[in-house]
């Protein structure tokens, strides 16, 4: 009797910390996207730079434990596009205010807890969010 509901109880806590992990990266990257959109940056870094920093701060440290090799650097990407187009923008001036950040992580992995589901194939976890850029207070778009 005590074994079915202690596997119950992990089964619980198995699932319920996969729906916590979630909602902490999505947390993050909602978090990140909040800060792209100001055209903030931190003291020494780029744009692209202070935004993954955002994100690994948000994370609750689960960016670099999930991600391969630890280093959620590799895992975030940062693209920006035209409003009307669609189109993808590189280089200077794509942070400009107008265009649409997005913001994404993909490619992190966990490994489930329970006992009976350690057969099953880890959990991948992936997420994004975009915003409209605002103007940039100095005159400019940051250097990425």
């Amino acid at each position: 009797m005590t074994l079915p509901l202690m596997a119950f109880v992990l089964g619980v806590v198995d699932i319920s910390f996969a729906v916590f992990v979630k909602s902490t990266l999505l947390f993050a990257v909602r978090q990140s996207v909040r800060y792209a959109v100001t055209s903030q940056t931190i003291s020494g870094m780029g744009q692209d730079d202070s935004i993954r920093t955002v994100m690994r701060t948000y994370s609750a440290g689960l960016m670099d434990a999930l991600s391969p090799n630890h280093n959620a650097n590799k895992q975030i990407s940062i693209a920006y596009y035209d409003p009307v187009t669609l189109a993808p923008l590189t280089g200077a001036g794509s942070n400009s205010g107008g265009n649409i950040v997005v913001v994404s992580a993909s490619g992190m992995s966990w490994a489930w807890m329970f006992p009976l589901l350690n057969s099953a194939p880890p959990f991948q976890f992936s997420v994004a969010a975009a915003d409209v850029m605002e103007g940039s207070p100095i005159g400019g778009p940051p250097s990425r």
